[in-house]
């Protein structure tokens, strides 16, 4: 199978999986385990491609974004926004480049790890779907400053591949009393700084290897188009559905992989 076909099966998983809460880095590096691909390059494909996913996110959201920025010297509501968001970007941020080499080096190579934090997130997502309080915050645009630093601290718990940072954001803001479309609405707004500080980390290593830029651009771009389609089709869903329908899907999938994993069909390295 060649590099192209490789980069777009990410570009697809990515897309499809960056914003639902099954954990798109574990899904990533679990499908570039399952095909042979090298670490290296490949795991900085796999956070490099996440740009295409936040692509999406602005070209959606584009006139409301810009707006803020446009009425952030006047308004305080766009301060706020902004402000909130930040604080929420930075808890990840500090942690992503303290534990970097640690995180590429040892967490990204053990699909073992990743079946473990599906079945024990999902275990979370349906206690946190059980026990959350009843709603009282419907929009994303006006957050508390406690919400969102407690919602940037959950979110660092991503880091460990496997536990979904939509799932870990969305969690926590259930938890603050947020509904279920707010709380992944916000979601979407905070992945901006979070996934494009990575994918930006991740470019002075993305040429270095032996695949070209056309096949990371491709991976990109592939992404863009499909997390485009999978936004819109999440937040409809989650205005009738709970978060706990995902809860199935990680836990079945976790207790495969560590059948695969045992029986040696899957390699743990």
């Amino acid at each position: 199978m060649s590099d192209w076909i490789h980069a777009i099966i990410l570009g697809v998983i990515e897309g499809l999986t960056e914003f639902i809460p099954v954990s798109s880095t574990g899904m990533l590096l679990l499908a570039k385990t399952a095909m042979g691909l090298p670490p290296g390059f490949w795991d900085t494909f796999c956070v490099l491609i996440q740009l295409g996913a936040i692509m999406a996110v602005v070209a959606l959201y584009f006139s409301r974004l810009w707006a803020v920025v446009l009425r952030l010297p006047t308004d305080p509501r766009s301060r706020s926004f902004a402000l909130s968001i930040i604080v929420a970007f930075l808890p990840a941020a500090v942690a992503g480049v303290l534990l970097h080499d640690i995180i590429k080096q040892v967490l990204f190579e053990s699909p073992r790890l990743i079946c473990i934090s599906l079945i024990v997130g999902g275990v979370v997502l349906l206690l946190i779907d059980r026990f959350a309080p009843v709603p009282t915050k419907k929009d994303a645009m006006a957050i508390p400053l406690p919400t969102a630093l407690a919602i940037g601290l959950f979110q660092c718990l991503a880091l460990v591949p496997g536990v979904s940072r939509s799932g870990a954001t969305i969690s926590m803001g259930l938890l603050r009393g947020l509904d279920r479309v707010t709380a992944t609405r916000l979601s979407f707004f905070m992945s901006i700084p979070a996934l494009l500080a990575a994918g930006l980390y991740e470019l002075k290593d993305a040429f270095s290897g032996d695949i070209g830029a056309g096949e990371a651009i491709t991976g990109v771009l592939v992404a863009f188009v499909v997390a485009y389609g999978a936004i819109a089709w999440l937040l409809r869903f989650v205005a009738h559905h709970s978060i706990a329908w995902f809860v199935p899907y990680r836990v079945f999938l976790g207790l495969l992989l560590i059948g695969l994993l045992a029986t040696g069909t899957l390699s743990a390295t």
